[in-house]
């Protein structure tokens, strides 16, 4: 790959022209139209939310170094930014007064209330520009390298960017745009940040079943995404149907897999919800996210409520009851030892090898007390347990 150096293009050079998309919140043209600021292998603006963009402006204007930037050469005088969109967003913004910097006196200054000799430092501050040519494969691999700015790629802007494209655009343009006005209910199931990707990882981990970077190559070329947005909304909308409440814990889980597993199981939704809030409000429930993959799966496995164990004080208790009662008798201490023909049935075992137990299945309604409560050897309790 070739690189060439620029050490004379300033800050108000690149603003010239500067085009920035408040819907989409990405900058598209600088440089007198000569730079595609954003292109679809660029991560979205990410600066503005994680109260970077200032910094940016407050460091030019301190004279500052503000870092190498990389832009890659598409055709004559034509070029891409390969790294460095960040802060070029950033100081263009100020300069078309989007963004404020707050100054010494704490008090918020836009770039036409500066004094003018801010003003000119600001714009004749020059800039560290590398030049890039070569193939595509060279310069993707190179923008996965570089990650100057600060705040790494995650895996998904670098799927993004290797598998740059017309789909990915497309993608984009509904998973990844903060003013989609769907982003509030999908929000309801999904966690993360739209800007970084989140959204459209899950509907592609969704559809995908877990094999982006496949699908994503699959598709590359594809001129819609009607496959993807079809599917996510299958999800969104049987998941939608079934509860009645909103509840936090809905948040990031994967309703992409229950759907594939569940969603030709006819419910009773009255007493699907009914189900949800009795445990929401069981207090041997400890694991809330876990209750909707428990009821939707039929109520098979309570090890996804995490049920709340007994304590060491009644286990405690319990054993010295159970192991009394057992050396009086000449019993093991397991109840269901006892009941054996074989070598165990008097067998007096430690605590350590044995396990609580609850006598009637908390699945029953059994509580977790020390009135439920039984030590079964390890053998009969994963038994039982496994039953």
């Amino acid at each position: 790959m070739k690189t060439t150096l620029l050490t004379n293009v300033t800050v108000k050079d690149i603003c010239e022209g500067f085009v920035y998309n408040e819907y989409e919140n990405k900058g598209l043209f600088g440089w007198s139209g000569k730079l595609v600021i954003q292109p679809e292998y660029q991560r979205n603006y990410i600066y503005a939310e994680s109260k970077k963009d200032a910094p940016v402006v407050d460091s030019i204007l301190k004279g500052y170094p503000l870092g190498l930037i990389y832009f890659v050469k598409v055709a004559e005088d034509k070029y891409e930014v390969l790294d460095g969109q960040q802060r070029i967003t950033s100081f263009g913004r100020f300069y078309n007064n989007k963004l404020a910097i707050i100054d010494q006196h704490n008090m918020q200054q836009y770039f036409s209330g500066l004094a003018e000799d801010l003003r000119n430092k600001f714009l004749n501050t020059k800039l560290t520009i590398y030049i890039c040519e070569g193939t595509e494969s060279e310069i993707k691999e190179w923008f996965k390298t570089i990650n100057i700015a600060g705040v790494p790629l995650n895996d998904q802007e670098l799927l993004n960017a290797i598998h740059s494209g017309p789909f990915v655009t497309l993608a984009k343009q509904t998973f990844s745009n903060s003013r989609n006005s769907n982003i509030q209910k999908w929000a309801a199931f999904i966690s993360g940040s739209v800007n970084r990707q989140d959204f459209l990882k899950t509907a592609l981990l969704w559809i995908s079943k877990g094999n982006i970077d496949s699908y994503m190559s699959a598709h590359r070329f594809d001129t819609n995404i009607d496959e993807l947005k079809a599917y996510f909304d299958s999800v969104i909308e049987w998941a939608d149907s079934l509860f009645s409440t909103i509840r936090k814990e809905m948040r990031g889980l994967n309703w992409g897999q229950f759907y594939e597993k569940f969603h030709e199981t006819p419910y009773n939704i009255k007493e699907l919800n009914k189900l949800v809030d009795e445990l929401y409000e069981d207090p041997y429930v400890t694991s809330k996210r876990g209750i909707y993959e428990y009821v939707l799966g039929g109520k098979t496995d309570s090890r996804l409520l995490n049920i709340r164990v007994f304590d060491e004080k009644i286990k405690q208790t319990v054993y010295k009851k159970q192991t009394e009662y057992a050396k009086k008798n000449n019993t093991s201490n397991c109840p269901l030892c006892s009941l054996t023909d074989d070598a165990n049935n008097k067998r007096i075992y430690r605590i350590g090898e044995m396990e609580a137990d609850h006598v009637s299945a908390w699945s029953k309604g059994g509580e977790t007390s020390i009135e439920n409560c039984q030590m079964l050897c390890k053998t009969h309790n994963r038994i039982k347990g496994n039953s």
